[in-house]
């Protein structure tokens, strides 16, 4: 597994095409600039690997669009320390990026075959989330609530009440909500039974696949 001066090269011209985009968080962008998006794909799709689009992976799901990964992070507002959830562990690539900004990550990913692989892979970069856990998402890590910040890198048809009462007071939920298009939205937990909501705009998502044995 190699990074090369020429992967430094692309990965810092991606970094110059998000933030033209409009990313500002400069800790984000430099947590772009250090993770080796070539390495989560297969070797023959390099020239893929730092153009800002999103790619198929195993188990039919996808890498995702290095924007939309900055876009969400960004919305997360995330600090050294604090305690994230993610849904949807993927290929690890949104992962990385949270343990590059210094989280304490929890990831959750349904699908078996790339829950198998990510959980070997991304310590081999030096990546070590709290917990990699193979699950149903939609039901969050009660045992480990309440977290400063949730992410969901995968469409929602509905918001699961579960994410949001896991969530500490003045922490933050991003999830793109939606069937075939999904809108990018942020709720802020104010108190107990309070949120504040925010939406972004239109995103494409694959699914977020449910477990209803």
């Amino acid at each position: 597994m190699k990074d090369t001066f020429k992967h430094k090269g692309l990965r810092q011209k991606l970094v110059n095409v998000i933030k033209a985009k409009g990313i500002q968080d400069e800790k984000v962008l430099e947590a772009i600039g250090r993770v080796p998006r070539h390495l989560f794909m297969d070797s023959g799709f390099l020239d893929h690997a730092y153009q800002d689009k999103a790619f198929p992976i195993a188990a039919d799901q996808t890498i995702s669009q290095p924007y939309t990964v900055a876009f969400q992070t960004e919305l997360l507002k995330v600090k050294a320390g604090d305690k994230i959830l993610e849904i949807g562990t993927g290929s690890g690539y949104q992962a990385a990026v949270l343990c590059e900004l210094g989280v304490k990550l929890y990831s959750i990913e349904r699908q078996l075959e790339l829950f198998k692989k990510t959980n070997k892979f991304l310590p081999k970069l030096g990546y070590r989330p709290k917990k990699l856990i193979f699950g149903d998402g939609y039901k969050g890590l009660e045992e480990e609530s309440p977290f400063d910040g949730i992410i969901v890198t995968a469409g929602a048809p509905f918001v699961p009440k579960p994410l949001l009462t896991q969530l500490k007071i003045g922490g933050r939920l991003v999830i793109p909500v939606g069937d075939d298009v999904q809108v990018m939205t942020l709720f802020i937990r104010k108190g107990d039974k309070e949120f504040e909501k925010h939406e972004f705009g239109e995103f494409r998502f694959v699914p977020l696949l449910e477990d209803k044995s």
